[in-house]
């Protein structure tokens, strides 16, 4: 009989405590708050920047989709939360420094941006000249009206 000589050793890695992955973001460095960056986890197309706090980080671990710090509304924001548009988080890489996430997501809905896009990049400038390539997934009138 043939034995992986790694599978102990393999076993033993599955079994260890690993460490918090919140511990791995240095929230201080930006006052609290970290750079979020939501990208489609299927195209790579990138949806959308926001901020995370520890609180916002540590609540997306637990239920699976994002939640976010607003910095003008100063609380937590589960994306989506008005829309229907969540984001489902499906893989998360820390930076070299600790100071920004990339957030693979399943964008629920098909718009990422609150003005009903698809993502919050739809301004392109190209010699001096600006260019609305969006795809307008809703009517954010008919979406946000209170």
């Amino acid at each position: 009989m043939t034995r992986d000589m790694n599978s102990d050793e393999s076993a033993a890695s599955r079994d260890a405590v690993s460490p918090d992955p919140i511990s791995l973001v240095d929230f201080d460095k930006g006052g609290g708050l970290v750079t979020a960056i939501a990208q489609d986890h299927v195209s790579g197309e990138i949806l959308m920047v926001a901020y995370m706090n520890a609180e916002s980080l540590r609540r997306t671990l637990e239920t699976g989709e994002v939640v976010y710090w607003s910095r003008s509304r100063k609380k937590l924001w589960h994306k989506g939360e008005e829309s229907g548009n969540v984001q489902k988080l499906l893989g998360l890489y820390v930076d070299c420094d600790g100071d920004a996430l990339v957030l693979q997501v399943e964008q629920v809905g098909g718009a990422a941006c609150h003005t009903g896009k698809r993502n919050c990049f739809f301004r392109r400038i190209d010699r001096g000249e600006i260019e609305d390539v969006g795809i307008q997934v809703f009517d954010p009138e008919e979406v946000y009206r209170k």
